[in-house]
């Protein structure tokens, strides 16, 4: 705990300015507190035994002084309220933008196991409540502090049998709040869980909502939903439970100290130990110490709420990327496209069964290669090696005789294009879609790779052309039509390596044909990967490997594969698919 409490007393570092500005001004507002009662003070023990004329001059400057001591609380609630909120949520934008940095550098093996709608809950709601924290927190405590402190200097300074009688509790009311503050921060964890959870169902409910509608079912989804929201329920249920505990307990302590006061003090007034205004300052004092108390019962729930959201925010930062640049890493520069693997053996971090074992492949540059093989057998695993989506378990792989993991992961992924079965766009235009193959590429040059994968057609059919929205994952777009667009930003990056990865299995023949025709051409001069779904795509590839769970069980071209008899041929004379 100590160590997160550091990390995130660090995040202040960038705004100390504000942040003394921010105390100065809570300070301020406390002494403002503590002030006015020692002029009720005044008024009821000296001023009211002087002369009218006398009283009514006083009052004029009393009047003045507390008119200004308004004009400063004023003035400082809204420091606080504006420029204190205004720090906390550029501390959000900072935490946001580097955690959103930290899961851009995390590799496939991360995302393989994390759910994007509890990842978002770690983006937006636990940041939310951290940045609460770090800006009301201090305020808070400073605010809460000065009054219990000052109220106790002030209270001495009247009556110490009075002040005894009034601080008597504390020790029992802080034990109790000890006792409960453990409790609460686990039933606030839970909370955090649950609402990660619940965010995840309704992310992956509304990214297949027409899956859902298509089967009619609605009903089932609602009660896989009942489920996760009856859990959440149920841990806020648990929460609240310790906080309704908590916070009654806190408020009979703090109504026990008045009652004590006054039972004291009326005892000391019977004896002459003390007179009727000097109780009324000290439960008016009273007043001024019991309301931080309060304040600090709240600040306990927003600490639950803030601390546990930083514990969950740190659980991601702290992950360290599996594949990164090596020490030695350089730029690769000059691409050929001759690739190597050289007894590659792959296991994913799941300690499963190898999918890849021992396998050795030279690749020409400028090869058209062609992988074929049931699924499972590490066609798309293989070719996400290249990338270094994953690292080999054992082996290598080189690209012009440099080991890839020697080289930078940009530069290495800026020299490959995949083009895959799901196709991903993004939200927005055609254009920014093709664009982001080449971001700084002018209009004349994406309209160029739009033509080069027989795009340029269908996107002039639309009333907006190349501005046109697609909407989310380009669900305005055929399967054919999203997949061009793919390969128009591959066209654009101009890669020197390529890997289809089964990128025309799921489309109709016509469009089958018109994107085969633009992977052709993109592939021309190109060293590149097919994965086949489709044997008939592939006849004129020069080499086709057949992949087992053993690794590569033949290799040669269609004709070749054909006479040998074998998996190959099986495969073809069966359906000529796979």
């Amino acid at each position: 705990m100590k160590k997160n409490l550091k990390k995130m007393l660090g995040y202040y570092k960038p705004y100390m300015n504000i942040f003394w500005t921010d105390m100065l001004f809570a300070t301020i507002s406390a002494a403002i507190a503590l002030t006015i009662p020692l002029v009720v003070r005044y008024v009821t023990s000296t001023l009211i035994y002087m002369e009218a004329g006398e009283i009514l001059r006083r009052l004029v400057v009393i009047g003045l002084f507390l008119m200004l001591l308004l004009a400063l609380d004023c003035f400082s609630k809204y420091y606080i309220g504006n420029y204190g909120h205004v720090m906390g949520a550029k501390m959000e934008y900072d935490m946001r933008a580097q955690i959103f940095n930290h899961m851009q550098k995390l590799s496939f093996s991360f995302y393989d196991d994390a759910k994007v709608g509890q990842l978002m809950s770690r983006i937006t709601s636990d940041l939310f409540d951290i940045t609460e924290l770090l800006h009301h927190g201090p305020e808070n405590i400073i605010l809460s502090l000065l009054k219990i402190v000052g109220s106790l200097v002030i209270l001495s300074g009247i009556n110490g049998w009075l002040t005894l009688a009034a601080f008597v509790i504390l020790p029992i009311m802080f034990w109790f709040a000890f006792v409960l503050n453990k409790k609460m921060r686990r039933a606030f964890k839970r909370n955090r869980e649950k609402i990660a959870e619940i965010n995840g169902q309704i992310e992956d409910n509304l990214s297949g909502i027409r899956v859902v509608k298509s089967f009619a079912n609605e009903d089932i989804e609602n009660e896989k939903f009942k489920v996760g929201n009856d859990g959440f329920l149920a841990a806020k249920r648990n929460s609240y439970k310790y906080m309704g505990t908590f916070q009654a307990g806190v408020g009979v302590f703090s109504t026990l100290i008045q009652v004590n006061v006054i039972v004291v003090g009326s005892i000391l007034i019977a004896y002459g130990r003390v007179d009727i205004n000097d109780l009324i300052t000290f439960l008016l004092y009273i007043g001024v110490f019991t309301d931080p108390i309060r304040t600090l019962v709240d600040f306990t729930e927003q600490f639950q709420n803030g601390y546990t959201g930083f514990e969950r925010f740190r659980e991601i930062m702290d992950i360290e990327p599996d594949i990164e640049d090596a020490a030695d890493a350089v730029e690769l520069t000059d691409v050929r496209g001759d690739i190597s693997f050289r007894n590659v053996s792959f296991q994913y971090a799941d300690g499963g069964e190898r999918v890849l074992n021992n396998v050795s492949l030279q690749v020409q540059a400028g090869s058209y290669m062609a992988l074929v093989g049931s699924s499972g057998a590490g066609k798309t695993t293989l070719c996400s090696l290249i990338p270094r989506f994953y690292d080999v378990t054992e082996g290598s792989i080189e690209i012009d005789g440099k080991d890839i993991r020697h080289v930078t992961l940009k530069s290495l992924r800026n020299h490959i294009g995949m083009v895959q079965q799901d196709v991903y766009l993004f939200s927005g235009t055609i254009y920014e879609n093709i664009c982001y193959g080449k971001p700084d590429a002018t209009r004349e040059e994406v309209i160029a790779a739009a033509k080069n994968a027989n795009a340029h057609d269908f996107i002039m059919s639309f009333p907006d052309g190349y501005d046109t929205d697609i909407g989310q994952r380009g669900i305005k777009l055929s399967g054919g039509q999203k997949q061009r667009l793919s390969i128009a930003r591959v066209f654009l990056k101009n890669p020197e390596i390529l890997i289809f990865d089964e990128a025309t299995s799921a489309l109709d023949n016509e469009s089958e044909r018109v994107v085969q025709e633009s992977l052709e051409k993109l592939a021309k001069n190109r060293t590149t990967f097919v994965i086949a779904h489709r044997l008939t795509t592939i006849q004129n590839a020069q080499k086709i490997l057949v992949l087992t769970e053993d690794g590569i069980a033949e290799s040669g071209t269609h004709e070749e594969l054909l006479a040998k008899g074998g998996i190959y041929e099986k495969l073809y004379h069966m359906h000529g698919t796979m």
